[in-house]
Protein backbone atom coordinates (compact mmCIF):
# COMPACT_ATOMS: atom_id res chain seq x y z
CA UNK A 1 0.00 0.00 0.00
CA UNK A 2 1.31 3.47 -0.62
CA UNK A 3 1.26 6.38 1.46
CA UNK A 4 -1.50 8.13 -0.66
CA UNK A 5 -3.59 4.73 -0.69
CA UNK A 6 -3.11 4.85 3.23
CA UNK A 7 -4.27 8.15 3.45
CA UNK A 8 -7.18 7.68 1.14
CA UNK A 9 -8.32 5.11 3.22
CA UNK A 10 -7.07 6.96 6.79
CA UNK A 11 -9.61 9.63 5.75
CA UNK A 12 -12.21 6.44 4.93
CA UNK A 13 -12.02 5.48 8.13
CA UNK A 14 -12.12 8.56 10.19
CA UNK A 15 -15.18 9.29 7.90
CA UNK A 16 -16.92 5.95 8.74
CA UNK A 17 -16.26 6.57 12.76
CA UNK A 18 -17.90 10.11 12.62
CA UNK A 19 -21.05 8.69 11.06
CA UNK A 20 -20.67 6.21 13.35
CA UNK A 21 -20.44 8.54 16.42
CA UNK A 22 -22.66 10.96 15.50
CA UNK A 23 -24.87 9.51 13.11
CA UNK A 24 -24.23 12.30 10.68
CA UNK A 25 -23.71 11.65 6.66
CA UNK A 26 -20.77 13.47 5.38
CA UNK A 27 -21.74 15.02 1.84
CA UNK A 28 -20.60 17.14 -0.77
CA UNK A 29 -22.53 20.13 -0.53
CA UNK A 30 -25.69 20.74 -2.91
CA UNK A 31 -24.95 22.84 -6.18
CA UNK A 32 -26.56 26.07 -5.70
CA UNK A 33 -29.50 26.70 -7.44
CA UNK A 34 -30.76 28.81 -9.47
CA UNK A 35 -33.50 31.52 -8.67
CA UNK A 36 -35.49 34.03 -10.18
CA UNK A 37 -34.04 37.27 -8.88
CA UNK A 38 -36.68 39.94 -10.67
CA UNK A 39 -34.74 40.08 -13.67
CA UNK A 40 -37.68 40.62 -16.21
CA UNK A 41 -38.70 43.65 -14.07
CA UNK A 42 -41.79 44.66 -11.39
CA UNK A 43 -44.98 42.78 -11.53
CA UNK A 44 -43.57 39.79 -13.43
CA UNK A 45 -44.01 36.72 -11.35
CA UNK A 46 -42.62 33.08 -12.23
CA UNK A 47 -45.49 31.09 -13.68
CA UNK A 48 -43.41 28.13 -14.71
CA UNK A 49 -39.47 26.82 -14.71
CA UNK A 50 -37.61 23.88 -15.99
CA UNK A 51 -34.49 22.51 -15.44
CA UNK A 52 -31.65 23.37 -18.18
CA UNK A 53 -29.80 19.71 -17.40
CA UNK A 54 -27.64 19.86 -14.48
CA UNK A 55 -26.24 23.84 -15.51
CA UNK A 56 -29.55 26.13 -14.73
CA UNK A 57 -33.06 26.77 -14.82
CA UNK A 58 -35.35 28.50 -17.31
CA UNK A 59 -37.46 31.03 -16.11
CA UNK A 60 -41.32 31.95 -17.65
CA UNK A 61 -42.87 35.19 -15.82
CA UNK A 62 -46.13 36.60 -16.61
CA UNK A 63 -47.31 40.08 -16.32
CA UNK A 64 -50.89 40.65 -15.97
CA UNK A 65 -50.58 44.58 -16.14
CA UNK A 66 -48.85 44.19 -19.94
CA UNK A 67 -50.35 40.78 -20.52
CA UNK A 68 -46.31 39.93 -21.47
CA UNK A 69 -44.53 37.18 -21.17
CA UNK A 70 -40.78 37.14 -20.12
CA UNK A 71 -38.24 34.57 -19.98
CA UNK A 72 -34.73 34.35 -18.46
CA UNK A 73 -31.83 31.35 -18.82
CA UNK A 74 -29.93 31.16 -15.86
CA UNK A 75 -27.06 29.69 -14.60
CA UNK A 76 -27.15 28.02 -11.16
CA UNK A 77 -23.84 29.69 -10.78
CA UNK A 78 -22.27 32.68 -12.16
CA UNK A 79 -19.01 32.25 -13.68
CA UNK A 80 -16.56 32.58 -16.97
CA UNK A 81 -18.39 33.58 -20.00
CA UNK A 82 -20.40 30.44 -21.87
CA UNK A 83 -23.57 30.63 -24.42
CA UNK A 84 -26.13 31.13 -22.91
CA UNK A 85 -29.87 31.18 -25.03
CA UNK A 86 -33.72 32.05 -24.42
CA UNK A 87 -36.22 31.81 -26.63
CA UNK A 88 -39.94 32.52 -26.27
CA UNK A 89 -43.10 32.20 -28.84
CA UNK A 90 -46.28 31.43 -29.46
CA UNK A 91 -47.52 28.28 -29.74
CA UNK A 92 -46.54 26.72 -32.48
CA UNK A 93 -42.81 27.75 -33.15
CA UNK A 94 -41.20 26.46 -36.01
CA UNK A 95 -37.24 26.44 -36.22
CA UNK A 96 -36.46 30.44 -35.44
CA UNK A 97 -37.94 31.62 -31.92
CA UNK A 98 -39.59 34.90 -32.51
CA UNK A 99 -38.15 36.55 -29.21
CA UNK A 100 -34.55 35.38 -28.67
CA UNK A 101 -31.29 36.18 -26.98
CA UNK A 102 -28.12 34.22 -26.89
CA UNK A 103 -24.57 35.28 -26.48
CA UNK A 104 -21.80 34.50 -24.20
CA UNK A 105 -22.41 35.49 -20.50
CA UNK A 106 -21.35 35.06 -17.11
CA UNK A 107 -24.74 34.56 -15.66
CA UNK A 108 -27.98 34.64 -17.93
CA UNK A 109 -29.78 35.49 -21.06
CA UNK A 110 -32.68 37.92 -21.14
CA UNK A 111 -34.98 38.98 -20.31
CA UNK A 112 -36.76 38.45 -23.61
CA UNK A 113 -40.62 39.85 -23.74
CA UNK A 114 -43.33 38.56 -26.36
CA UNK A 115 -47.28 39.43 -26.27
CA UNK A 116 -49.34 36.45 -25.74
CA UNK A 117 -52.39 37.36 -23.94
CA UNK A 118 -54.97 34.33 -24.27
CA UNK A 119 -52.45 32.00 -26.27
CA UNK A 120 -50.04 29.42 -25.70
CA UNK A 121 -46.44 29.70 -25.46
CA UNK A 122 -43.46 27.73 -26.36
CA UNK A 123 -40.02 28.60 -24.09
CA UNK A 124 -36.52 27.33 -23.80
CA UNK A 125 -33.54 28.22 -22.35
CA UNK A 126 -29.75 26.52 -23.52
CA UNK A 127 -26.65 26.75 -21.74
CA UNK A 128 -23.88 25.63 -23.70
CA UNK A 129 -26.00 23.16 -26.05
CA UNK A 130 -27.84 22.01 -23.15
CA UNK A 131 -31.44 23.13 -23.15
CA UNK A 132 -34.94 23.07 -21.09
CA UNK A 133 -37.85 24.85 -21.67
CA UNK A 134 -41.66 23.62 -22.87
CA UNK A 135 -44.16 23.69 -25.26
CA UNK A 136 -47.69 24.56 -25.56
CA UNK A 137 -48.16 25.86 -22.00
CA UNK A 138 -49.31 28.71 -20.06
CA UNK A 139 -52.49 29.17 -22.15
CA UNK A 140 -54.83 31.71 -21.36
Amino acid sequence: MTLRNSSKRAAAVAACALTAVTGTVITAPPAAAATYAGECGPGYRVVNSAPIGRLGTVFLTYSSASGNNCVIAKRHRAGSRVLIEAGLGVHPVGQHWPAYQGRHYTSYAGPIRLSAAGRCVDWMGRISGVEGGKRRTNCG
